[in-house]
């Protein structure tokens, strides 16, 4: 499983206890893009900015390898999308996991691309 960018998002605030069971009982890996977009939002508080970095330094963070950045490309021609999603859904697809995300819908239309929400009752 790969998280999406809003999953660590959410599993860093306080009421998604569950959300933060599922991820460590699967230990899912993240994009290096997640990376990037998750630490560097600019108004992350102190409390959650620790958090984050604890959760990214005990997570499997996978790199933008050639084959991700060839999906990537794949599917901006495809249709818009924004380059960070083409990256995180490019990671998913290369390394052939399902991505973990709370926007499926953002990610319905690719081929190939198994979607799991954990938010919805019953997903995760």
């Amino acid at each position: 499983m790969l998280l999406d960018s809003n999953i660590i998002v959410y599993a860093a605030q306080p009421e998604h206890d569950r959300l933060r069971q599922f991820i460590a009982e699967n230990a899912p890996s993240v994009s290096l893009v997640s990376y990037v977009e998750v630490l560097g939002y600019h108004r992350l508080a102190e409390s959650e900015r620790r958090f984050l970095e604890e959760f990214f330094d005990a997570a499997d963070i996978l790199p933008i390898t050639d084959e991700v950045a060839e999906q990537a490309i794949r599917l901006c021609q495809q249709r818009r999308i924004s380059l960070g999603d083409s990256f995180i859904a490019g990671t998913a697809l290369a390394f052939g996991l399902t991505l973990v995300t709370h926007n499926t819908e953002d990610f319905r239309w690719i081929d190939g691309l198994n979607l799991l929400d954990p938010l919805l009752p019953g997903e995760g």
